[in-house]
């Protein structure tokens, strides 16, 4: 019987997670680094690149025996941990993401954290409490403290301010 496997997030180190994902494919572990194709421009033009959606994270489907493989992998720091343990992705949550990007012209907007006022409610557009809502407490210059509800329980959560947009 084959030991079940479940999605894991694994913390990268900047701009490594292109490299981290076919390494760890050539490991032969099941990872996906989830890429958008964005316009960036150079002073003499502009071309369409493949970004990571999630700045330093990958994602892998792995058994628990192959925890200490992905960790062993040059670049990659930690699991994401929640409660202690490394945070487990649910397979139905790994799927919405991939169906999002199979869209035709599946983007992410960026918007500035002015427009994040105390009491504002948000829904998360990154990292692993993408797609929650929940309410903003507080505004900082870069973070924004946001109160996420869920299974009954509320989480103060500290996310950049390019994660969240207004509904």
């Amino acid at each position: 019987m084959e030991p079940e496997k479940k999605w894991y997030a694994v913390y990268t180190k900047p701009r490594w997670e292109k490299k981290i994902d076919s390494v760890l494919i050539r490991k032969g572990i099941e990872s996906w680094c989830p890429l958008q194709k964005i316009e960036r421009q150079w002073s003499d033009r502009k071309k369409i690149i493949e970004d990571p959606l999630f700045k330093s994270y990958v994602f892998v489907r792995i058994s628990n025996e192959e925890k200490t493989k992905v960790l062993m992998t040059d670049g990659v720091l930690n699991f994401v941990h929640y409660l202690g343990k490394p945070a487990v992705i649910k397979n139905d949550e790994v799927d919405t993401i991939k169906r999002y990007l199979a869209e035709k012209d599946a983007s992410i907007f960026i918007i500035s954290q002015e427009g994040f006022v105390e009491e504002t409610k948000i829904r998360v557009n990154h990292g692993v409490f993408m797609g929650n809502e929940g309410t903003v407490l507080r505004s900082g210059k870069k973070k924004v403290y946001v109160k996420l509800e869920s299974l009954g329980q509320v989480m103060v959560v500290e996310f950049p301010a390019e994660f969240l947009s207004p509904i």
